[in-house]
């Protein structure tokens, strides 16, 4: 069995943003909402901006990007950039007014954290930061949570 938790190194910004498709049959006002997702994901790699790795949840109406990322101030840094302020003004000139499609986003800065992952492929916090095999003094949530604040307090 494997068994690792994400390597409690550093503090993290979670950032959560997505859409639910309102109307299904409105496909030509909600596609291009769609479709900008890909795009910005993979220019926020290609010039290392700061996301640090993303997952994507895909649901009967919705679509979800958990994304991690090094810091604040790099996610509102990309907010800011062409490719994003593009994809914002087509949201709000062709999708905003029609109620076709909805979008959200919650931005989390985390500075204590634990996990554990359990014969899964690396994921998650893990897959952003790191992972390591749980040790020993690591078996219990509590432990873990306790670990980072004595190394975050260092």
């Amino acid at each position: 069995m494997k068994r690792v938790i994400a390597t409690p190194n550093e503090d993290i910004v979670v950032f959560i943003i997505g859409l639910r498709i309102n109307r299904l049959r409105s496909v030509r006002k909600w596609w291009p909402t769609v479709q900008a997702m890909t795009p910005m994901i993979e220019e926020c790699y290609e010039q290392q901006v700061g996301l640090l790795s993303h997952e994507m949840l895909v649901g009967w109406r919705s679509v979800t990007l958990i994304q991690y990322w090094r810091s604040s101030d790099a996610l509102i840094a990309y907010s800011h950039g062409n490719r994003h302020l593009t994809a914002w003004k087509k949201f709000n000139q062709s999708s905003r007014a029609s109620n076709a499609v909805g979008i959200f986003h919650e931005t989390f800065e985390i500075s204590n954290y634990e996990t554990m992952y359990v014969n899964l492929p690396t994921r998650g916090l893990a897959k952003a930061v790191g992972e390591s095999t749980i040790q020993k003094h690591q078996e219990q949530a509590k432990d873990r949570l306790a670990e980072r604040k004595v190394s975050t307090r260092e």
